[in-house]
């Protein structure tokens, strides 16, 4: 058996060779104008598209045949945190795992073309929720941080660059986007007291030369220092940027959303004093804000603080969708309080505010969009405090959808609340991070007894839902729309679903291994449409979006192991 079992490894390794090289003479390198309007059957941003809006025009799978929809193939994947999102190019998935392991799958069989590893020590359990393709590159944040290219038709390492300091903890949780060129990326994991603040970055996709370095912290000397409350540098923590931005060939901007300061708490983070705790105005810039930055050179030409001086872990870093609609370019995008914003997005200016109803923190000025916390809704430490939404929010890293026939947002919400105290954090270098949170205790949402889950379509119109669909369990994916008139999503009970996009009607259901997980996509090869979703674990014990689940609907349960691509046709 030992001889021709090796014969048949070399007969294997030959072919597969053979293919890669085939595939290496018949490549077409990704373009500017590509990724600006992709081919439909190709998916190559995080989104499809640099718009952010996770639509595809695909329409073989349809509101009437959809319920014919079969699994062709599945792929296992590597153990840890499984929120990813692959790129479909021609005929090819790259997909990349848990630890940072990249594979280029045949999109039709899931049969493997190539592999990458990171040497020892460059891999582990860490999460990519998505990747890059520009040119013959994939392009890949990692830990250190770090940020690599490798050639998408070998998996060849090309280049890999250090970016931020290697020895601050700093880390990528997104994906990056490439902008005429340039890689952008932001940082994550900053939340601890340091001289080095976190910071958006600008790499040249070609050969890996960071451009430029911008901070989402004001600093002293810039603009916005004096929001800061006099802190010294070392104590402006937190603000990461830890969603993937959408990026615009016409206004020439990208827009990118921040998270909040750290600690959570107002009254830990000492920028007020006791009788500033219900003050407006601009608070801790550029925490819980839009930002639109030139990538060529990193400044940011203007941004939009949604909620100054957020205190409950309630932040605004998730995706931007780029709409043109209403005679207006307009962008869109909503926090864990569950309130969609619309601003201009050539100036910043606001339009409008809509606020879905589930959180009981802030007011909202629908004129202006100026936001006040409501009496008696700022926590003082050390004492319980009830807030709705609790800290998984209404809307988490679970992305909204577009459908543009519909002219709807499609928007995967959790319900629940918490009531929980803060106490001081250490105010030392090396101290800080979010804040110790203790006596928490989980509740359904009032509005909301016995289901954690909704699913929410929004009319764009009229700023009302559509209609929605309320489950027990909570939304675990993204949402994708289709030109066939549906929309997917999935959730943590492991089923994977397709809606009708206009009526809310249920048309198809399958269950996976584990939770599905990440942002389901859909392409298609030789005329063939497909759709993939990847199951997966959820959050190594530190998401809200599981933990709160765990409480309050405990006979929901799944297992540890399952991670894998899971790929459907009709």
């Amino acid at each position: 058996m030992g001889p021709r079992m090796t014969i048949a490894t070399l007969v294997s390794l030959v072919v597969m060779l053979g293919a890669v090289e085939a595939r290496a003479q018949d490549f077409t390198p990704v373009t500017d104008a590509m990724l600006a309007d992709p081919d439909p059957a190709d998916w190559l941003s995080w989104r499809r598209t640099l718009d952010g809006q996770g639509y595809s025009p695909l329409d073989q799978i349809n509101r009437d045949n959809v319920g014919e929809l079969r699994l062709a193939w599945s792929w296992g994947m590597e153990p840890g945190v499984n929120a990813t999102t692959p790129i479909v190019y021609d005929g090819v998935m790259y997909l990349v795992n848990p630890g940072w392991v990249v594979q280029a799958l045949d999109a039709r069989n899931g049969d493997l073309i190539w592999e990458y590893r990171p040497p020892a020590g460059g891999g582990g359990f860490g999460q990519m929720r998505s990747l890059a393709i520009y040119e013959d590159l994939l392009i890949v944040n990692a830990s250190g941080p770090r940020i690599f290219a490798l050639d998408v038709r070998t998996g060849e390492l090309r280049w890999e660059t250090p970016v931020g300091p290697q020895d601050a903890g700093f880390g990528f949780t997104n994906g990056p986007i490439v902008a005429n060129g340039v890689v952008v990326a932001g940082l994550t994991n900053c939340g601890r007291f340091q001289e080095e603040p976190c910071s958006l970055f600008g790499v040249d996709a070609r050969t890996g030369r960071v451009l430029w370095r911008t901070p989402t912290v004001a600093m002293p000397g810039e603009h916005g220092d004096e929001t800061w409350g006099g802190l010294p540098p070392m104590y402006r923590a937190g603000v990461e940027a830890w969603m993937t931005g959408s990026f615009d060939p016409e206004t020439g901007l990208v827009y990118w959303g921040t998270a909040q300061a750290k600690p959570w708490s107002r009254a830990g983070r000492r920028t007020f004093g006791e009788t500033e705790l219900y003050a407006g105005g601009e608070r801790e810039l550029y925490a819980n804000s839009t930002l639109a930055l030139d990538p060529k050179t990193g400044e940011i030409v203007w941004y939009f603080q949604h909620i100054p001086g957020e205190s409950h872990d309630m932040d605004e870093a998730f995706e931007r969708i780029l709409i043109d609609w209403n005679g207006r370019k307009s962008m869109f995008s909503m926090g864990k309080l569950g309130i969609l914003w619309e601003l201009d997005r050539e100036t910043g200016e606001f339009i409008r505010a809509v606020d879905l109803g589930y959180q009981n923190l802030v007011n909202v000025n629908f004129e202006t969009g100026e936001v006040s916390y409501r009496s008696g809704m700022i926590q003082e430490l050390d004492k319980p405090f009830y807030q709705c939404p609790s800290f998984a929010g209404v809307r988490g890293l679970r992305s909204m959808a577009y459908h543009p026939d519909v002219e709807a947002l499609y928007i995967p919400v959790a319900l629940s609340c918490q009531t929980s105290s803060f106490p001081e954090v250490e105010w030392r270098e090396g101290g800080g991070g979010s804040g110790p949170v203790y006596d928490r205790t989980n509740h359904f949402h009032p509005d909301s007894p016995e289901h954690l889950g909704q699913f929410l379509a929004l009319d764009l119109k009229t700023g009302k839902p559509l209609w929605s669909v309320k489950r027990r369990s909570v939304p675990h994916t993204a949402a994708l729309t289709t030109g066939g008139g549906l929309v997917f999503f999935g959730d943590l009970e492991r089923y994977f679903f397709a809606y009708d996009a206009e009526t809310g009607e249920e048309l198809w259901r399958t269950r996976l291994s584990t939770a599905t997980n990440g942002f389901p996509i859909t392409y298609a090869v030789d005329g063939k449409q497909y759709i993939a979703v990847m199951a997966g674990q959820a959050g190594l014990g530190i998401s809200w979006s599981t933990i709160i689940p765990s409480t309050l609907t405990p006979e929901i349960r799944n297992p540890r192991a399952g991670n894998a691509v899971y790929v459907f046709t009709l």
